[in-house]
Parts: structure tokens; sequence; C-alpha cells
């Protein structure tokens, strides 16, 4: 792919980005990580552009549509949990597991040993551990069948995970908001309900949403080649 191509692509993406960021979620999911209808796309661009033109796309994405849709400063670091989701996204699409295991050893270890945690239900993560159990698994386990639901379902809990390495171990749930432990554990039980329903919306709305674009983008980028071909003769 030509360099004008790859950065179109990016500018493309980052538009629609931008403009699910923008949009309010329903208020039932104000319980959950995200308050727009971003988690829609975050697997679909790290599948179809891959892990570093994914990255760059929704963080162009989400910037532009927490400037649109302000939802207070301390937000915009927040944010960048979606960008390493459709990272983490990519890598395992393209079977590179390493980083994403890394990353959720290092995450999860820094959040149990963080001591508000221990006073946090210990079911309120249950998605993210059972993301890291399967991402366990598939590195002893061909994933090539169900790897589209796994990259999905994967990288959407790394979001999660990034955003809650950010409030616990960072102490950002103290030190921006002036959240009591008391207030975090509301917050966890209601987190453990609405999080993986937008999860859930995510991975069905990716699974219908991919092949049909997939094919439009592989023919962009065949008639590229076919061009770039004549050209040249």
């Amino acid at each position: 792919m030509t360099k004008s191509k790859r950065i179109s692509l990016i500018a493309t993406f980052a538009a629609v980005a931008a403009i699910l960021d923008s949009i309010p979620g329903i208020p039932q999911f104000e319980s959950g990580v995200w308050y727009s209808w971003i988690f829609l796309v975050v697997p679909l661009f790290g599948f179809i552009l891959g892990p570093v033109d994914g990255f760059l796309s929704i963080l162009i994405g989400v910037l532009v549509g927490h400037s649109i849709y302000f939802r207070g400063i301390h937000e915009f670091l927040f944010t960048l949990g979606a960008p390493i989701g459709a990272m983490i996204v990519g890598m395992l699409f393209r079977q590179r597991k390493s980083i994403p295991i890394i990353f959720f050893t290092v995450l999860l270890a820094s959040y149990f040993l963080t001591p508000i945690s221990w006073q946090l239900p210990l079911w309120g993560m249950w998605d993210v551990y059972l993301a890291f159990i399967v991402l366990l698994v598939v590195t002893v386990i061909n994933f090539n069948k169900n790897r589209l639901l796994i990259s999905t379902f994967v990288g959407l809990e790394a979001d999660i995970l990034f955003r809650i390495f950010l409030l616990i171990p960072l102490q950002t749930y103290r030190l921006f908001y002036g959240f009591t432990p008391e207030a975090m554990k509301i917050i966890w039980v209601a987190g453990a309900f609405v999080t993986p329903i937008q999860v859930g919306i995510s991975i069905i709305f990716t699974m219908i949403i991919y092949p049909p674009v997939q094919k439009v983008i592989k023919h962009t980028r065949n008639s590229g080649v076919s061009s770039s071909n004549a050209d040249s003769m």
C-alpha cells in the first residue's frame, strides 16, 4: 500500500471514530467504561488497519471526539484505552501474543498490589479475568477458527484494564475524582454488569460488520495494486 493510501485510510477511519466518540451513549451505560459509542469500532479498526494504524486512527478519533463531546480534561487520559484496545486486537489477530500477555500480566499484578483493590469486590472484574485466561489458553492452542471473536473480546478487555490501571494503581479515583473506597465499591458492582453488556454489543457488531467491510477494503487495495502495475507497464 502506498503512503498516501495509508494516510487516507487512517484519516477516514479516524473521522468515523470521531463521530462515534462525539455521540453520547444511552444513560443506562453511564456505569460502564465507555460514555460514547467508540467501543463499537475499536476491534474493527485493529482488524482492518493493524495494530499501529488502528492505534493511530482511534487515537486521533477519540481526541477529536472528546473535544466535541467534552467529558472533562481527565477523560483525555482515560480514552487512551481505546487505541490500546485496537492495538491489542490487531496484534492478536496477526498471532502476535507476547505483548498482550505482558500487558495483561503487568497491569493485573499492579492492580492486586494496590491496597484499595483488596476492598473492592473480587468478582467485579470477572470479564477481565476471563479475557486473561482466554489469552493464556490461546498461547498453547491454535485459535484460527475463532480468531475474530477471541481477538475482539480480549482487545476490548485490554481497553478496560488500562482504564482500571489508571483508576486504581495510579490512584486517579482519589486524585482526580475524590472517590472514597465506599463509592468505588458501588462503581465496581455497577461496572461488573454494564461493561460486559457493552463488550457483548461490540462483539456482535464486529462479527456482522467486519466481513463486508474487509471485502471492500481488500478490493480497494487490490485495485490500487492493479493500477500501479498497469502504470508501470
